[in-house]
């Protein structure tokens, strides 16, 4: 089943990676055709995608934040665990995943995803229920970069055990005393860092599953950080344990 993705660089992004059928780009009449929309409109042309100039009505009931352009796509394209351990192994690099359990939040999804394609996480595992999915509002809270990424669904406490068999550890960010700081925990190895749920944190089966707990150290009066915050920050501190290597 199609869907639309709205804004610029979400649908510029699903153009440049290409792994869904573009069917129409619907383009605000009246827009100055410069710039970013200038090289979507050329794209659409290149691959023969039929382009519409519409009133902004039209846009407005795609999405709140479309800015004047539109894109008809296929489904998101979800792959399989192997996919994200073989893109590992090509790039001949220690594997480095993100595992989200049960995420709610649309913005928390979309920023977690953005970040892990900036510092070359290999893919991203999510449960088959009670999780936010790759939807459009994903996708723009993404800023595309969802399009880039190799995603699973799975039973993450079946998937954890199958990482441990591949000899990566499996470290769940926890506010606790008992877990550990990070410069108690190796992060340059291999390596599945798991984010919780926004309130409830990881469910316990996650929880117990995981082989080093991982908390943030604080300073100030506020006593927990937002999980797409949280998130953010490990994994930074995890790439930099990886010597900031490129993808």
């Amino acid at each position: 089943m199609g869907e639309w993705i709205s804004g610029r660089n979400p649908v510029y992004e699903a153009l440049r990676a290409g792994r869904r059928r573009a069917s129409r780009l619907l383009v605000a009449q009246g827009a100055q055709q410069k710039g970013r929309l200038a090289e979507i409109i050329r794209i659409c042309k290149d691959k023969e995608i039929v382009t519409e100039f519409v009133g902004r009505n039209r846009l407005d009931f795609l999405g709140n934040a479309h800015q004047g352009v539109a894109l008809e796509v296929s489904g998101y394209p979800y792959c399989d665990l192997i996919d994200i351990l073989d893109q590992a192994d090509q790039r001949q690099e220690a594997p480095f995943l993100l595992l989200l359990d049960a995420l709610q939040d649309p913005q928390n999804l979309g920023t977690l995803l953005r970040t892990a394609e900036i510092v070359g996480v290999h893919g991203v595992l999510m449960p088959f229920k009670r999780t936010a999915t790759i939807t459009p509002a994903v996708v723009n809270a993404s800023s595309g970069a969802s399009e880039h990424l190799l995603i699973t669904q799975v039973n993450l406490a079946q998937a954890i055990g199958l990482l441990k068999e591949e000899e990566i550890w499996v470290v769940g960010l926890e506010s606790g005393e008992q877990a550990k700081l990070p410069d108690q925990v190796r992060l340059d190895g291999p390596i599945a860092l798991v984010v919780g749920n926004e309130g409830a944190g990881m469910r316990a089966l996650v929880r117990d599953s995981c082989d080093w707990l991982l908390r943030l150290p604080m300073r100030g009066r506020i006593d927990s950080l937002n999980a797409a915050v949280a998130g953010s920050v490990a994994l930074y501190l995890a790439w930099e344990a990886r010597g900031y290597k490129s993808s």
